[in-house]
C-alpha cells in the first residue's frame, strides 16, 4: 500500500533503513516490514516518518493534496 512510495523517498535521499531507525527509534526490522507492505504503519510512526523527512503525512503516503 504505502511501503513503496515510503522506501523511494528513503532511496532517493540515500539514506539506509538502519539510518532512518536510530533517527526515529522506529526499528529496522519495522522500517523493513513497512517498505515491504507486509503491514501498514501506525499514524504515530506516520508522524515520525514524515518528520524526519520533513514532509507532510500525505506526501510519505504518496497522496496528492486535493486528490481523492
Amino acid at each position: 500500500m504505502f511501503g513503496e512510495e515510503i522506501k523511494q523517498i528513503r532511496i532517493e535521499r540515500g539514506i539506509t533503513q538502519a539510518e532512518v531507525s536510530k533517527a526515529t527509534g522506529i526499528p529496522q526490522n519495522t522500517i523493513s516490514w513497512i517498505e515491504s507492505d507486509k503491514g501498514i504503519p501506525n499514524i504515530y510512526q506516520c508522524k515520525l516518518l514524515a518528520d524526519y523527512y520533513g514532509i507532510s503525512i500525505d506526501e510519505l503516503i504518496g497522496r496528492e493534496v486535493g486528490k481523492n
